[in-house]
């Protein structure tokens, strides 16, 4: 078998579960469009990685979206021989060509396709972003729906994701939620720049990318009227020079951190804040593998990752004054660190890997079969 993903050079949920896949069939190639080894988890570097031709321009590893123009060209031209493929997709990996058998692990039909207003955020309307992907949509919605057509088995990361699937592609498919990797007893290391601002902990923190869906804007800006908290923000992308140079005294930002650092931060924490409209919302259930509450938007993913009263509190809009409110209700908020981690322990790899390995087995079961019909 084999495993494709979009693009594998970002520190994200998606890369995540890549290599959850990778660990759950270790024999697999993984194929996919752009590989930047210097910017995604460095576990990339133990895997075999076939990429295609547009990986040798650095600007397109560096940033995928300069290469919108030609992604949906070069996944049509990759071929994979496998007898069965999961594709780990939101919008490119399911129009990779197999030979075998193919699951597409939907984290989203393409945001920014489907989901324009929201990706876009508050992008001029003549920004060089906007038109561009105006002026691709009506191409890329059709190679993206012949796409979807060669799909054997749709499976959806989340209860929201699996309406929108059935909604744009017209296609059923079979919820897996995607499992979180977190290592609590694994070794932890302060960042340099944040341990006195950290100190011996109690501050928010929010891991995301830096993207206008993510709402780190207007969590920053909660914070801002909020003197006595303290917030951290971990993520890297398009939005982080303009977000970095409206920080207020109680909010830090850092991108490119190690897994150990991220693990200082979360022991310390007080609570975890999940602003974004997410199809899943894999960090709440990292922060819950901790302990640790979270104060989420309620809509999308959070609503299968948070159990309110439980795990966390939501909040009802993504706006400054309702996050704010949020953060400072918290504060008299009494958890039970323990079912908070039982929890967590829902969202496990070891399930994760075994209801894929299922579809697999089934999926490899139903190859043969066709092969010896035409025998």
């Amino acid at each position: 078998m084999a495993i494709a993903h979009d693009y594998i050079t970002q520190r994200g949920g998606a890369e995540r579960v890549v290599l959850a896949l990778h660990r759950a069939f270790p024999e697999a190639k993984v194929y996919t469009t752009l590989f930047e080894p210097a910017t995604t988890f460095p576990e990339f570097g133990e895997v075999d990685i076939v990429a295609s031709p547009l990986n040798r321009v650095a600007a397109f590893r560096r940033d995928h979206r300069k290469a919108l123009p030609f992604l949906a060209a070069a996944s049509s031209r990759i071929r994979i021989d496998a007898d069965v493929v999961i594709a780990s997709t939101t919008g490119w990996a399911h129009g990779f060509q197999t030979t075998g058998k193919k699951i597409a692990y939907c984290h989203s039909p393409a945001r920014y396709l489907y989901l324009q207003e929201q990706y876009l955020g508050s992008a001029g309307h003549l920004s060089p972003a906007v038109l561009g992907v105006k002026a691709l949509s009506p191409y890329l919605r059709r190679w993206d729906r012949r796409a979807s057509a060669t799909v054997d088995t749709y499976v959806s990361n989340s209860t929201v994701v699996r309406e929108r699937v059935r909604e744009i592609y017209g296609r059923e498919s079979q919820l897996i939620f995607p499992p979180h990797s977190v290592d609590v007893s694994g070794p932890r290391s302060p960042r340099p720049e944040l341990e006195e601002f950290v100190g011996l902990g109690g501050h928010l923190l929010l891991v995301s990318r830096l993207l206008p869906y993510k709402n780190v804007d207007k969590a920053i800006r909660a914070a801002a009227g909020l003197p006595l908290e303290r917030l951290v923000i971990v993520g890297d992308g398009p939005e982080r020079e303009s977000l970095k140079a409206s920080l207020p005294s109680n909010v830090r930002m850092v991108s490119g951190i190690s897994d150990a650092e991220l693990r200082w931060l979360y022991a310390r924490s007080r609570a975890l804040l999940a602003p974004s409209h997410e199809d899943f919302g894999l960090t709440v259930v990292e922060a819950a593998a901790w302990g640790k509450p979270s104060i989420a938007l309620h809509s999308g993913g959070y609503l299968d990752t948070v159990d309110e009263g439980t795990t966390g509190r939501f909040f009802a809009r993504p706006e400054v004054a309702d996050i704010a409110a949020a953060i400072a209700a918290s504060r008299f908020d009494v958890w039970d660190v323990q079912k908070i981690k039982a929890h967590a322990r829902l969202f496990s790899e070891e399930s994760f890997a075994q209801r894929l390995r299922g579809l697999v087995d089934r999926a490899s079961q139903d190859a043969k079969s066709a092969n010896d019909g035409l025998v």
